[in-house]
């Protein structure tokens, strides 16, 4: 048995020795509200706690070009770029310097941007169990910190404009099938070696002598079963692993993490995620019925199902995919009639739908499946901030800090508030690999 000297973190902060207990996260009296507040080790303690919680969230960021936050520099952020140098096919004449040449350098601004959340804490709640407490919002925190950042990040990268529709046999998102008759589009070995070649022919660098690739467990469980696959467990550096990494293939090497991006189309009502085409007809504008819909003549598709009010928000701006006697056609809601069970279309349909045709949602894949989106990444693809340093950082406020707000001292309080920003920076750099997969919806 070893003893411990509880008031180490609580040097200079005064105690109320008669109620004989001291607030650990503020190291006051939590009777009296006597004290300075959190000794400085602490707050080093708790803010390192809580970027260990974040980072392993940060699978984005894992690969990015890191720029520390601006300090007095206003609200943007530079990162640079560098164009590669041109050939030299010109022989050197005799005896004479040849013309020296300059860096061009490119440089991409992006403007930071803050965001935060807290857990507030009762005075008994902390008296029951003080430092408990606070680690455990700190440790929940730092995960809801991570997360958010992340998911900032993967929607910049996921905004990119080179995009590979599983091996190529498609040419949109809403082509893309997950178990249909017609066969399905999974992650295979053949669209990561496409993208690779992608990459290759765009002269990106690769990251430690590979490509970087991150992936959903979902579509990780489709590429696994390639017999080329290469455990993370059998590679002969264990010490170069990077976070969340699972394996290689294709001189790619996969990072794996459950906030990749999932194009999710959301069900069409309440009741049913589809609909089903009662009638279809064009008519003139139909006044207020049809607000957003513009003047001339609408397109009207009657539908048996009972819509509600509430369905509107989910519907209006909305894209449908239709079962036609042509096929699937594609088409955005812009209006919505719940007493006429009508929706509204922003565009005339090539073939018109019977009685009876199934409309499925339209912002994903055939049908209205998932698509995964799997990153292949190269060097220097894209920036952004670094969470320490002023990235990310870890606020407690004391009992009674409210002043008046707070007359009791009921109420304390742990939170966290990070600057961050996020660019691509050269867009040939990387590539998106959309595809179904076995576990899509």
């Amino acid at each position: 048995m070893y003893k411990f000297n509880l008031q180490h973190f609580a040097a200079g902060t005064a105690v109320n020795t008669t109620s004989g207990i001291a607030n650990a996260v503020t190291g006051e009296n939590t009777s009296y509200g006597d004290g300075g507040g959190l000794s400085h080790e602490m707050k080093t303690y708790y803010s390192d706690y809580l970027i260990d919680m974040a980072e392993p969230k940060l699978v984005h960021d894992q690969f990015g070009q890191k720029t520390p936050i601006p300090k007095n520099n206003g609200k943007t952020i530079e990162f640079r770029k560098y164009d590669p140098l041109p050939k030299m096919t010109t022989p050197l004449a005799e005896g004479v310097t040849p013309n020296g040449q300059k860096l061009d350098m490119g440089v991409v601004t992006a403007e930071v941007k803050q965001y935060g959340g807290f857990i507030e804490l009762s005075d008994i709640l902390m008296l029951t169990a003080i430092d408990n407490n606070l680690v455990q919002a700190t440790k929940l925190l730092g995960g809801q910190a991570g997360r958010t950042l992340d998911t900032i990040t993967r929607e910049v990268l996921c905004g990119g404009t080179n995009v590979q529709f599983a091996e190529g046999q498609v040419t949109s998102r809403s082509a893309l099938t997950g178990g249909k008759e017609s066969g399905n589009h999974y992650l295979t070995v053949d669209a990561v070696r496409r993208a690779v070649r992608y990459l290759k022919k765009m002269n990106a660098e690769t990251i430690n002598g590979s490509y970087v690739g991150i992936i959903h467990p979902d579509t990780a469980y489709d590429l696994m079963s390639d017999p080329k696959w290469v455990n993370v467990k059998t590679y002969s550096d264990p010490e170069g692993i990077y976070q969340g990494e699972i394996g290689k293939i294709e001189n790619v090497r996969f990072v794996e993490s459950s906030e990749a991006k999932i194009f999710h189309a959301e069900d069409l009502s309440s009741e049913s995620r589809t609909l089903t085409v009662n009638a279809y007809n064009v008519l003139e504008s139909e006044g207020s019925a049809a607000s957003g819909c513009g003047t001339g003549s609408l397109y009207k598709l009657k539908v048996e199902e009972n819509l509600s009010e509430e369905d509107a928000s989910r519907i209006v701006g909305a894209t449908l995919q239709i079962k036609t006697g042509g096929g699937y056609e594609t088409a955005k809601v812009c209006g919505f009639n719940s007493a006429d069970k009508a929706i509204y279309l922003t565009q005339a349909l090539i073939s018109s739908p019977a009685k009876g045709d199934v409309i499925y949602p339209g912002e994903a894949g055939f049908e209205g499946c998932d698509v995964y989106a799997t990153l292949i990444i190269g060097d220097n693809a894209y920036g952004t901030t670094e969470i320490s340093g002023g990235g990310l950082s870890h606020i407690v406020k004391q009992l009674g800090s409210a002043g008046t707000a707070d007359p009791l001292n009921q109420r304390a309080s742990a939170g966290w508030k990070a600057t961050k920003a996020a660019v691509r920076l050269v867009e040939p750099y990387m590539i998106r690999i959309e595809t179904a997969s076995t576990f899509g919806n």
